[in-house]
């Protein structure tokens, strides 16, 4: 697995092109990245790799994440417990 992200390319990862994300992944970095696992960290960090219309999709509930990995990190990002 790769190494994980230093914090300030997070950060600016996080920078999207829609502020309903920017606002969902800005506040989440800045309170747990540093505190997450190698693993969950990781994860993230690909997550952020997908297109912002997916992710818009995803976070706002319009679509259902395929992948069980980005699902639950959606869950965690959102602040919403797990089911």
């Amino acid at each position: 697995m790769p190494e994980p992200m230093k914090i300030a390319r997070v950060r600016w990862a996080c920078r999207r092109g829609m502020l309903e994300l920017d606002v969902l992944f800005q506040p989440f970095v800045e309170k747990h990245y540093e505190a997450m696992s190698n693993t969950d960290k990781a994860v993230f960090v690909k997550l952020l790799e997908c297109e912002d219309p997916e992710l818009f999709a995803w976070f706002m509930g319009h679509e259902v994440c395929k992948n069980p990995q980005f699902a639950e990190m959606i869950i965690r990002v959102r602040g919403r417990p797990a089911a």
